[in-house]
């Protein structure tokens, strides 16, 4: 790599910001951390602080945005810290930032994300909700700033491995029919269907493979995950829905599949670790070191492949149907979802509750798409409240 690259990490105590920095750990001459993001977690964040010492460190918690002030000074660390939502898009948007790991989960990520892609960043976006909300108008943002969008979820960075590139090294999509966009199928995969409705928060989030937050593990399990993805892949690489098929595999060492015309299929495999399309990211269009282990095939020794049971994965079918009907649609299957997920985390609903929420905003939602940010958050604030008055109607 050539000179030292300005690192942000929206979203740094998460699953996908401690991994970066594990990678980033590895090339200390490669890469500089300009700026760290947290939410609430402050005892993981300080922790962080002190070890990578960034420039700049967003607390959105203003409270605890006070008392990590406080704890810095006091251990001699010069990082200045920033509190609330608008400190997200200002570090994103700093000059000396050349990356920006946008891995705020859920539409908490949109609008810093936008910021970065306005900026002409490289966006390694972790936060599929950003294309969900906003395909049109995230892809322009990058497009007329001469941004970078590279992906870091496991399937669409081995789709964009996959794929054919142009003379200008873009992602082309010449001679391809289709992709296949692999899942594991979650934790219950094999599951009685009479049963769901007795899943606990603890068995949803014991994913078979992965090591993920709370809300994408349940997201996996009813594989709604897969369903923004599918939305995520449309938007990526300019192709429709029908040209993607979900594909259960449930050893995950396929992270995806791109199928071409001459009846090639090209194929990304590796092991279940986030850190490989991290550094992939980090280093494009060069390859370094993640720190994840060789895969081993003779270890693996099968793989298998299943069609999904969109009975079984109801959330799925509402993903494709969404993304059919427009933008406003896609909204409030995003916002839907992340009220039910968390009243399913808290207890309040059954597991089986959450597709029919969905499917109540869905039929709320108008048609169409909307091109303006305020109509976005409009819309996304609308399909909240109308999920929360569904889940009163269930209970």
């Amino acid at each position: 790599m050539s000179a030292t690259k300005g690192i942000c990490i929206l979203g740094s105590t998460g699953t996908i910001g401690v991994n970066t920095l594990d990678v980033i750990s590895r090339h200390t001459d490669d890469f500089k951390i300009i700026a760290l993001t947290a939410n609430q977690n402050l005892e993981k964040f300080q922790e962080q602080c002190i070890a990578y010492q960034p420039r700049y460190a967003v607390m959105v918690d203003e409270a605890k945005a006070e008392q990590l002030k406080k704890y810095l000074i006091n251990a001699g660390c010069e990082t200045e810290v920033l509190a609330g939502k608008e400190a997200l898009e200002q570090v994103a948007s700093l000059d000396e930032v050349d990356y920006v790991m946008a891995a705020i989960v859920g539409a908490a990520g949109l609008l810093p994300n936008l910021a970065a892609a306005k900026s002409g960043k490289r966006v390694m976006l972790a936060n599929k909700e950003s294309l969900v909300m906003s395909g049109q108008l995230f892809m322009d943002a990058i497009h007329q700033n001469n941004a970078e969008l590279l992906p870091i979820d496991s399937e669409h960075n081995a789709i964009f491995q996959s794929m054919p590139m142009s003379e200008n090294s873009k992602v082309s999509k010449a001679g391809v029919t289709k992709i296949l966009l692999t899942g594991s199928g979650g934790p219950f995969r094999e599951r009685d269907l009479s049963t769901l409705h007795r899943v606990t928060p603890e068995e949803a989030v014991a994913h078979p493979n992965w090591v993920m937050g709370l809300k994408i593990s349940v997201d996996s399990a009813t594989m709604m995950n897969k369903g923004l993805e599918v939305i995520e892949a449309c938007w990526l690489f300019d192709i429709s829905e029908d040209k993607i098929q979900v594909v259960i595999h449930p050893q995950s060492t396929i992270h995806s599949m791109v199928s071409y015309n001459d009846g090639s299929v090209l194929a990304q495999l590796g092991n279940p670790d986030m850190r490989t399309p991290i550094a992939y990211a980090l280093g494009y269009p060069d390859r370094i070191d993640s720190g994840v282990a060789q895969l081993d095939i003779f270890e693996v020794a099968q793989l298998n492949f299943e069609k999904p049971d969109f009975e079984r994965y109801r959330c799925l079918q509402l993903a494709f149907d969404a993304h059919r009907a427009g933008g406003f649609a896609t909204i409030a299957l995003n916002a839907a979802n992340e009220i039910a997920v968390d009243a399913f985390l808290n207890k309040k609903i059954k597991f089986t509750d959450i597709p029919p929420i969905i499917e109540n905003a869905l039929e709320q939602a108008p048609s169409g798409t909307p091109m303006k940010i305020d109509d976005i958050l409009a819309q996304d604030l609308s399909s909240r409240e109308c999920a929360n008055r569904y889940m009163k109607i269930l209970h």
